[in-house]
């Protein structure tokens, strides 16, 4: 599964892909063996191959895709232990941050949730061919948590909506003990003040914010503990949370 070493344009992407990997990973504290590091980069190509005739990331170069998809991903892995958990990924688009994480760390159990059909059935059909085993789930938030409420260890979610509307989407899926990561930009500690009050209701407790430095940028994970069962009567449906968040 690694790199051509012909420097055709797919695989250069491919090379530059791995190097990036392997020099971003010290700073994060992380390491992979050589076999996770190529279904990575196998899946990274997959991923620019497939953006050619669909809209999956606005990312177009191999070292791209390795700081801004797999070592953003692979950061969570730095905030919080994973290992043996069951996760959800709200809203995971071409599969960031659950993909990443669970080539890392396959003892995850994994769940892809995202409304958009066609990005989940190319998750579907690609995923298996790298040996990465994953529910891939096509539906909205608030009308999978109706059958599957604190169901998760962990729910980890990147750049899906502001925290307050996020929050009511994400902890109604978390057991009680379990945690809820958004991952944020600049703006995090906003987003945390204005989502307080809705972090409360929904049973959540803000616990941390951690900041994690990738390359020349720095993001944000908020931690949020689920303290207490989440009021049945949420989520409500994201038209109404939209509308007038917690």
């Amino acid at each position: 599964m690694s790199c051509s070493t012909t420097r055709s344009p797919p695989a250069q992407k491919c090379a530059e892909m791995k190097q990036t990997l392997l020099a971003g990973l010290p700073g994060l504290g992380l390491t992979l063996t050589d076999a996770q590091a190529d279904t990575l980069c196998r899946f990274g190509e997959l991923l620019l191959e497939k953006n050619k005739v669909m809209n999956l990331t606005a990312i177009r170069d191999g070292a791209g895709v390795a700081t801004g998809h797999f070592l953003d991903s692979l950061s969570l892995l730095t905030v919080c232990g994973l290992a043996g958990k069951s996760v959800i990924d709200v809203g995971c688009g071409a599969g960031f941050p659950g993909v990443p994480l669970k080539i890392a760390e396959p003892s995850i159990k994994l769940t892809l949730l995202d409304s958009l059909g066609k990005r989940m059935a190319w998750l579907r059909e690609t995923l298996p061919a790298l040996g990465v085993e994953a529910e891939v789930v096509t539906a909205r938030a608030e009308e999978y948590a109706r059958e599957h409420r604190e169901a998760f260890d962990v729910c980890v979610s990147r750049a899906v909506a502001r925290l307050d509307m996020l929050a009511e989407l994400c902890l109604p899926l978390v057991k009680v003990g379990g945690c809820f990561l958004a991952m944020k930009g600049a703006r995090a500690d906003e987003e945390l003040s204005e989502a307080l009050c809705a972090i409360e209701t929904l049973g959540g407790t803000a616990e941390k914010t951690a900041a994690v430095r990738i390359g020349d940028a720095e993001h944000a994970v908020i931690v949020v503990r689920k303290t207490r069962p989440t009021p049945l009567q949420y989520p409500r449906q994201f038209a109404k949370i939209k509308q007038k968040p917690l």
